[in-house]
């Protein structure tokens, strides 16, 4: 037997603010093999995070294999589109849902992080965070704005993530990102410049790879995740025909799930997985590697 053994770790999953999407199914997976999770959590969805966990609501996808209930150990209020809280314009800071949080910057956090368990203090860093506020648009309608800002949300969030808590960092450490296919191939619908930042999000993991590794000895790697209806996908708006596209025509034909995606997180946030860095792993039941949809010869028009 060769088991996944994250006793003793401890991991921040940067991104959860619900029970319905991958950083929530790598928690799970995290915690089931022995981690402690800590949480970074965006301010405008934590209330309705924390009322939900603490009535109970979400008591079902809390239970693990062993019949008791997840516990994150700490969750943390995380705005990742800002590195310190003198970047966040006053409104925000003065928003309702922000000013009774404290320092919500990725700085805010890592420094909440030191204060609460000291440095080092993390084995394992996940980031779970993308958005897009103009992802509908066509590239060609996006505006630099919303270009930027998805670049911002969703790839340099990473970086700036990476720079804050690698001090923190144990030897062996393992950070982990979230990808897309809409790096390597054209996504017709995902726009708003996202196929720009899950790009660069890559381009990133492979560069971070080698700095973090020889400053930090920790390793970085990208989960290119197939398509999954949580809620934030649903902002693309056709989400569930992605889903049902990928399972008609992938090697393995079934809909991911959310699962599959924590186990795999968890096996890269692992000893087991001590010699890999710098790599995409595709976890979509081997869409990727498709050139041609199964049915081709019903798609094409008569010759």
């Amino acid at each position: 037997m060769l088991p996944i053994d994250l006793r003793g770790k401890r991991a921040l999953v940067a991104g959860i603010s619900d029970d319905g999407g991958f950083g929530w199914a790598i928690a799970k997976a995290l915690i089931e093999a022995g981690a402690t999770v800590v949480v970074g959590s965006w301010p405008p969805a934590l209330g309705i995070f924390e009322t939900l966990m603490s009535r109970g609501k979400l008591d079902a996808s809390r239970t693990l294999s062993d019949g008791s209930k997840l516990v994150f150990e700490k969750v943390y209020p995380l705005d990742a589109e800002f590195d310190a809280l003198e970047d966040a314009p006053a409104e925000v800071r003065e928003n309702k849902r922000y000013r009774e949080r404290g320092d919500f910057s990725i700085g805010g956090m890592a420094k909440a992080l030191e204060a609460d368990f000291g440095a080092p203090c993390l084995d394992v860093v996940v980031h779970s965070l993308a958005n897009g506020p103009e992802v509908k648009k066509p590239l060609l309608e996006t505006s630099r704005r919303g270009y930027l800002s998805a670049v911002s949300a969703s790839a340099y969030s990473f970086v700036s993530l990476v720079q804050r808590t690698g001090p923190l960092l144990r030897p062996g450490a393992s950070v982990l990102n979230l990808s897309y296919l809409a790096a390597e191939r054209v996504v017709p619908g995902y726009g708003g410049g996202m196929s720009s930042a899950k790009a660069a999000l890559e381009s990133d993991t492979r560069a971070l790879s080698y700095e973090v590794g020889r400053k930090y000895g920790a390793r970085v790697n990208a989960i290119s995740a197939g398509p999954y209806a949580s809620r934030a996908a649903s902002a693309i708006g056709f989400i569930g025909k992605v889903v049902a596209w990928y399972g008609a025509s992938s090697p393995l034909p079934e809909a991911l799930t959310a699962e599959e995606v924590g186990h795999a997180a968890a096996f890269l946030a692992s000893p087991l997985a001590s010699g890999i860095t710098g790599t995409v792993l595709h976890v979509d039941k081997g869409y990727h590697a498709m050139g041609l949809p199964h049915d081709v010869e019903a798609k094409l028009p008569p010759a």
